[in-house]
């Protein structure tokens, strides 16, 4: 067996986030990839200033709100649309890996979890539509805490909840921020860097980056 346990962030790691987007890239025009990155740049904007503020929303909220200033920004883009991309955003397609890298884990006797800044209905949602029902152990939420990654305390939910020393948890995410609060908080941390973005958080290193999550039945 590899590691006892992985967790998963949600967003960008196994769910596809521009997915909601792309499904209606035609109705909404060519700047369809611009209004994706928008939505996505201002949802994550939003949880750090809110957890800074002390004044949580929970995230389809933010999502919602998120959407709102995109289509500002993008006044090529039908507001019209906005029902159907939130929609949308419900039942995002998972990476096409996910499914048999979870499984393989799942087989080799690893327990796995979900730690995300969705809400506990949108997270449901997400599991269900990707029939990763049966493969994800536990479904940790930040909204049971009001708070976002990458303050400590949402960390803190799988090594309390589990009973686990933070060095006994394999942590992946696409965001490199993520990474380097799991980092910080002690988790041995995969960077999933699907894109090829530059390295940043030099301080606070990831202690693996693979290309997807395919790396993870390799590398151990």
């Amino acid at each position: 067996m590899r590691h006892s346990a992985y967790v998963f962030d949600a967003y960008g790691t196994l769910f596809d986030v521009h997915a909601a987007v792309r499904r209606h890239a035609e109705d909404i025009g060519p700047d369809s990839q611009a209004l994706s990155e928008i939505w996505r740049a201002k949802q994550l904007e939003y949880s750090w200033v809110r957890t800074l503020m002390g004044a949580y929303a929970d995230f389809w909220e933010l999502t919602e709100q998120a959407l709102d200033f995109a289509f500002h920004k993008v006044p090529s883009a039908d507001p019209a649309l906005r029902d159907r991309l939130l929609d949308s955003y419900w039942h995002l397609d998972c990476y096409p890996e996910v499914p048999a890298v979870l499984k393989a884990l799942k087989a080799d006797g690893a327990r796995l979890a979900i730690l995300s800044n969705g809400s506990p209905a949108m997270l449901e949602a997400a599991v269900h539509s990707a029939a990763l029902d049966n493969v994800i152990d536990e479904v940790f939420s930040v909204d049971s805490i009001k708070r976002f990654k990458t303050d400590p305390s949402v960390y803190d939910l799988v090594t309390t909840g589990w009973r686990l020393y933070p060095a006994a948890v394999s942590f992946q995410s696409s965001n490199r921020w993520d990474i380097a609060g799991a980092t910080k908080f002690g988790f041995r941390t995969v960077w999933i860097n699907r894109t090829g973005q530059p390295d940043e958080y030099r301080d606070m290193p990831p202690g693996l980056i693979l290309p997807s999550l395919e790396g993870l039945l390799i590398a151990g």
